[in-house]
């Protein structure tokens, strides 16, 4: 079967002497994933990294068999923040967030669309607390609703912390969140909690459930706010 689409790279792997093993997130087919020859080579090694967009061209005899990718690059991302240790412990996170979470050839357009939105404004100053609102979005478009909202009333100081029980899990939640707005001031306690929350929904509900390892890539991340 063979198909064209956007996408942004997720992850990439040797495969076999010049050849990789990458997955993709499209906004028509959701993660892919597909083998580039000459993958290794300078040309393509250059632009085959995590968090780039790419023009991809499928070409498989089956759905049920991995396909052969031709790519192209449209927009290099990574680049842009190679002097920026957070910002690109950020995308690198996020990808891998998708890559392990996203099931196979299953569209999700409005994660697609919050991805490609979260690229655009990774230079704002406020990054990191829209990184955090996009994994918020990411759990519930995945299925899982925390339902802050229902915390709301009972908020006098958006910069504080409050303690809450979601299921059968206790949480220490920045009242920003659950308000759904932005604080007053970031500081570094309110980021270290907001990552500390979402980390342990996304493990409670997701990975250790399903048994899969947490990206190093986002634990990283969280340590820059320690």
């Amino acid at each position: 079967m063979n198909w064209e689409d956007e996408c942004y790279l997720l992850s990439k792997r040797k495969f076999r002497k010049n050849a990789n093993i990458i997955n993709i997130f499209t906004p028509n087919r959701g993660k892919v994933a597909g083998i580039v020859y000459g993958g290794n080579s300078r040309k393509i090694r250059n632009y085959l990294q995590v968090s780039n967009k790419l023009f991809v061209f499928n070409n498989s005899k089956n759905d049920n068999r991995i396909g052969y990718f031709k790519t192209e690059l449209i927009n290099p991302i990574s680049p842009n923040y190679f002097d920026d240790k957070k910002r690109t412990s950020a995308l690198i996170s996020l990808c891998s967030l998708l890559n392990s979470l996203l099931p196979e050839s299953q569209p999700y357009m409005n994660i697609y669309k919050s991805f490609e939105k979260f690229i655009k404004i990774l230079n704002l100053d406020n990054w990191i607390i829209l990184y955090i609102f996009f994994e918020i979005n990411l759990i519930k478009e995945l299925g899982y609703d925390t339902n802050l909202n229902m915390f709301n009333d009972s908020i006098d100081n958006i910069n504080d912390v409050k303690k809450i029980k979601i299921d059968e899990y206790n949480y220490e939640v920045p009242n920003f969140l659950i308000k759904q707005e932005m604080p007053n001031e970031i500081t570094k306690l309110l980021i270290k909690k907001s990552l500390l929350f979402t980390r342990s929904v996304l493990l409670n509900k997701f990975f250790i459930p399903n048994n899969l390892m947490f990206p190093k890539s986002r634990i990283i991340l969280e340590n820059y706010f320690n």
